[in-house]
């Protein structure tokens, strides 16, 4: 299927090459088409340029064609091969190329801060089709952006594959924090078991010390009665004693 125009970056229009041209150099820009197209009329031919004119043309499509490499695709066993448009750009060009970013920056409604994969492809496509206009007037100042895109690229890489690295991290420490999360609620559950344990053989050893505590003072009080009552009688029985002794001395007088 022949991909829709959906890209910011302007490409010829597709043409059908036969299987034998599929390794020919990327700068011949003449192609066979189709016998469908060939049926519509002859090929008008090239504008006539100059000779020189006609070598820098052909270097600069060839620069275009190394920076921007053109799409090819396969369709009912047909190879389609489509360039980067080649024609010299204008102010209005620019103009609308950037209403175009704008409004598709809106219809595919992309974040205007942070991580946004939609936002950062379509300012690469505008991107490239600033490279390819300014390639096509001057093809040292096209491969100097090319190394800055490439520049930014490589950046981009870099600050990505440090995000994923730092999430992979923080993923590793979350589930460590969750493992260990678990450890301690099963180290907490355990603890709270042996101090329910403890609690009761405390509420145990508190009982048993009462019972005891309870049954020492009824004993003490019981020993202190019968140690008063055995009092007692030894002070009856000494008084009586006495008694008797004065009665049987005092005669004698």
């Amino acid at each position: 299927m022949i991909p829709s125009n959906s890209s910011l970056l302007k490409y010829d229009n597709p043409v059908l090459v036969t299987r034998n041209t599929e390794k020919k150099s990327a700068k011949a820009r003449a192609l066979k088409v189709n016998a469908q197209t060939e049926n519509q009329g002859p090929v008008p031919s090239p504008p006539k340029v100059p000779i020189g004119g006609s070598e820098d043309k052909n270097k600069n499509d060839e620069i275009l064609n190394s920076i921007l490499p053109p799409r090819q695709w396969t369709e009912s066993g047909q190879m389609w091969l489509q360039q980067v448009a080649s024609i010299p750009a204008t102010r209005l060009d620019v103009v609308n190329l950037q209403e175009d970013l704008d409004r598709r920056l809106q219809q595919r409604q992309a974040r205007e801060t942070g991580i946004c994969p939609v936002r950062r492809e379509l300012y690469s496509q505008c991107f490239d089709e600033l490279i390819r206009q300014v390639t096509i007037n001057c093809a040292e100042r096209g491969l100097l952006l090319l190394r800055v895109r490439d520049e930014i690229r490589m950046t981009i890489a870099a600050f990505q594959t440090l995000y994923e690295s730092s999430v992979a991290f923080g993923m590793r420490k979350a589930l460590q924090a969750e493992q260990g999360k678990a450890d301690l609620e099963n180290r907490i559950t355990e603890l709270e078991k042996d101090k329910t344990e403890l609690e009761r053989t405390v509420n145990d050893v508190k009982a048993k010390c009462e019972s005891i505590e309870k049954r020492e003072a009824e004993r003490r009080q019981v020993e202190e009665k019968k140690h008063s009552e055995e009092i007692q009688f030894l002070k009856r029985t000494n008084q009586q004693l006495k008694t008797q002794l004065e009665g049987i001395i005092a005669p004698k007088k």
